[in-house]
Formats: structure tokens, sequence, C-alpha cells
């Protein structure tokens, strides 16, 4: 397993992190499975794992929790908060007063007394950032976390949120975790700069392209309707056969027709790619089922040739997505209510 400093840290974590999101009910139900996956992912050299309390509502975290008790200090814990935890208007979002809930309620479920990455999911245009830098640098005084940072956040809202922590002399963000693949390269034009520029360590998750680039798809008919890809498509209102799937399913035959001539299962090719970047920290692999880490681990130290990379560029130019539009991370900016006036009542 190989190794990085999470950005200006001093801690020092695998290349690899282990996501925690396929723990429980939105993916592998049988804790003690899941418990088994994570001992074999750590006695591999990993030592970083990835989870939110919003995955399976707590579920995910309890089940690292149970995982790691009796060897905490080993790992570094990263876990987040923002989506909806409840019914309760006040049970999501990233204000100074959830913040406080949410982070007890993350540490109850991992059993543990400090996170070492607590992250704020999304952005949260609701809130002032005086209050998200106050309510962090509370929960960094009291050693309840012992690092902040943020997931999905654009590089404006990243630099703002720097300046505002200097400002107050509060506590400063120091890893952003962004989505990355051959298929969106987006975050290669400002986010991975900015992160630069300010010492933050870069996690990345979907190397895979939320399961394109999994090799087992080289037609849309090949996608079965239960399948996860086609679910999380529905989720966003994207059925299987849409403009944009087939723009995907078209660099998947390139990139599968790459990796034949480079003798590389797709998988392998993508997850390697993401590593590549001088910028990223450790890239997050989700796997459900045993079988399915040890096809992860099998390439961990894999490097691709220059040639290769090049190949790659040229095909997929830096800095673009296959598809702009990623409806996980909406922009509250660009929605009808911000964009139109309110109508007239006349």
């Amino acid at each position: 397993m190989q190794f990085q400093v999470m950005g200006t840290t001093g801690v020092t974590v695998s290349r690899y992190c282990l996501g925690a999101m396929m723990f429980g009910a939105m993916g592998n139900t049988d804790h003690a499975e899941c418990i088994r996956i994570i001992d074999r992912a750590l006695e591999a050299g990993i030592n970083f794992i990835d989870t939110a309390d919003a995955y399976s509502q707590g579920e995910s975290e309890l089940i690292v929790g149970k995982a790691i008790s009796g060897r905490r200090d080993d790992v570094v814990v990263a876990t987040k908060m923002y989506h909806p935890m409840g019914d309760g208007p006040n049970q999501r979002g990233n204000s100074r007063r959830w913040m406080r809930q949410a982070a007890e309620g993350s540490l109850r479920r991992l059993g543990t007394d400090r996170i070492d990455l607590y992250q704020l999911h999304r952005f949260d245009e609701t809130v002032d950032l005086t209050d998200v830098v106050g309510g962090l640098t509370d929960l960094t005084t009291e050693g309840s976390i012992i690092y902040a940072g943020h997931s999905s956040w654009p590089a404006e809202r990243m630099v703002e949120a720097q300046w505002t922590a200097e400002r107050l002399g509060g506590a400063r963000f120091r890893c952003e975790q962004a989505s990355y693949s051959i298929l969106k390269r987006r975050i290669e034009r400002s986010v991975l700069p900015t992160a630069a520029r300010y010492g933050l360590g870069v996690i990345t998750y979907s190397p895979l392209g939320g399961s394109w680039l999994s090799g087992r798809y080289r037609d849309l008919n090949d996608i079965p309707a239960e399948s996860r890809l086609a679910m999380m498509g529905r989720r966003w209102g994207v059925e299987v056969d849409s403009p944009e799937n087939r723009a995907r399913m078209e660099a998947v035959v390139v990139l599968q027709g790459l990796a034949d001539e480079a003798g590389l299962p797709l998988p392998h090719l993508a997850t390697a790619w993401a590593l590549e970047h001088p910028d990223v920290t450790s890239v997050i692999i989700g796997p459900r089922t045993m079988e399915q880490l040890d096809d992860l681990l099998a390439c961990a130290n894999l490097r691709l040739d220059r040639d290769l990379l090049d190949r790659i560029d040229r095909l997929f130019a830096p800095g673009d997505d296959v598809i702009e539009d990623d409806r996980s991370i909406p922009n509250r900016a660009l929605s009808r209510s911000a964009r139109r006036r309110a109508e007239s009542t006349r």
C-alpha cells in the first residue's frame, strides 16, 4: 500500500481510502461481512476510512465503529454531515446548532471520542460561513474533531472559507473531497489548484464514474433496471436510455478499448488513473463485497505509463466532463426561484 501526507496536516494516510457508503441498508446489510471487509482492508495496509452520518441513516457509522473497536489509534476516521438525518427541519444542513448535534451523533455511533476529519458534505447557502467556522472551531478546541474538511465545494467557496477562518482566527478547512474520474475532470480547472494553493489534502470519490467504468457494461442494454447505476440515475431523474447516458456509454467503449490494449481490467485502469494526479492525496474505493475489495487491492500499486496517460488526455481533455450536469450536487443559484422575479399578483 502506498501512503501520502494529507495536505499540510502531517497526517500520513493510505492512498486508498476505504469508503463505507455501501455498508448498511444502502448496500451490504450483513454487518459481520462488512466488518470482515474492513478487517481485510486494514490488513492490506489501508489506514483511512471515510463514512457519513447519512449513509444508511447512521448504520454505516455503527458498522465502522464496531470494526475499529480496540484499534482506534491505528485508523484515520473521516465522516460527514449535511444531509437530512430526520424529519425535523433542523436535522440537516450546516447550521452551528445542527453541527453540534450531528457531531455528537457521529461520535456516539462510531464509539470514539474524536473524529479525525469532520467534513461538511455539501455547501449550505443558508448558513453564514462565520457560523460554520465558529462551530467547527468549537468542536476542534474541545477535541471532538481534529481537522475540518468539506466535500464537493466549488473553488470560490473554498477560498471564502479560508479567508473567513483567517479573519476569525478559527479552524481552517484542511481537506476537500470531490468526485473525480476520467469521465469527470472538471475539478482539475480550479478545485485542485485551489486545494494546492491552501495546502489542503484532496480525497476523491467515484473513480469508476458511478459504476460506468466497472467493466460490466459495454452497451446500455447491459445495464439491469435493478442495478445501482440505474437506480442512482432514476434518483436524479435520468433514465438509462437518455442522451447523457448514451454519451457516457460511448466514452466507456473507448476506454474499454484502451484498457484491453494495455492488458488491464477497466476498473484497475480507472482507479490507477485517479491516483496519478499529484494533488490527489487518496482515492476512495467503496466495495460492497469482499470480492470487490480484493479486486481493487490487486491494483493498489499500479502505475500507468506516460503514453497511456497521454492517450487518455487526448481522448478526454483535462478539465472537462463527459457530461457537465451533475445532479447530485445541485447549484441553488441556478434554481428557478434564484433566476426569476416573483410572478406578478396582478
